[in-house]
């Protein structure tokens, strides 16, 4: 499983072994019923167990902008932050020759049928900035700009980070994406 190593599944395999069969299997259902009752979100694809996904139905959100994001776990993150309180769209995934996935493969398509058709002032670019994110930017940019504005996350330094250990490319966008002071 990603983001499991060798020790952690170790772990949880010898856990698992030492608990009762019962406790076992209520996991192993419990697996099996969230695969088959969470699928995607109709509008914005992101995980779901109702047809439309708790965010996409909150009348109570910013229904003019939307948050472009590679997957679910990315809106995930950006929830946690309570900071934004708009609309997101989720494309499945990153824009990666390499790996074959073209912009055919991802929900590009529905996100510029979304702007054709609802009153969208603002798509936020919420993608992570390694090569293929920035290709998925670019491609998206360019499809997006002629319905809305286009905006992108700032990137820079992580609360604690030391300027001497940060790389280049981020010294250079913590410098581009400062802002004043209140």
């Amino acid at each position: 499983m990603p983001g499991v190593g060798p020790k952690t599944a170790q772990r949880l395999a010898l856990h698992l072994i030492k608990r009762p069969e019962k406790e076992v299997q209520a996991l192993a259902q419990a697996l099996v019923a969230a695969k088959q009752q969470v699928g995607l979100c109709k509008v914005c694809f992101h995980l779901s167990a109702e047809p439309v996904c708790s965010i996409c139905s909150n009348q109570n959100r910013d229904r003019t902008t939307i948050c472009v994001v590679a997957d679910s776990r990315d809106t995930i993150a950006l929830e946690k932050t309570r900071e934004y309180r708009g609309l997101y769209h989720v494309l499945g995934g990153v824009i990666s020759p390499m790996d074959g996935i073209g912009p055919e493969q991802l929900n590009i398509e529905a996100l510029v049928r979304r702007l054709t058709k609802e009153q969208i002032e603002e798509v936020i670019l919420a993608i992570s900035p390694s090569v293929e994110g920035e290709t998925t930017t670019l491609y998206i940019n360019g499809l997006v700009r002629p319905f809305t504005k286009v905006t992108r996350i700032a990137f820079g330094l992580p609360m604690g980070g030391d300027l001497e250990y940060a790389d280049e490319v981020t010294l250079a966008r913590a410098l581009e994406g400062r802002r004043e002071l209140d």
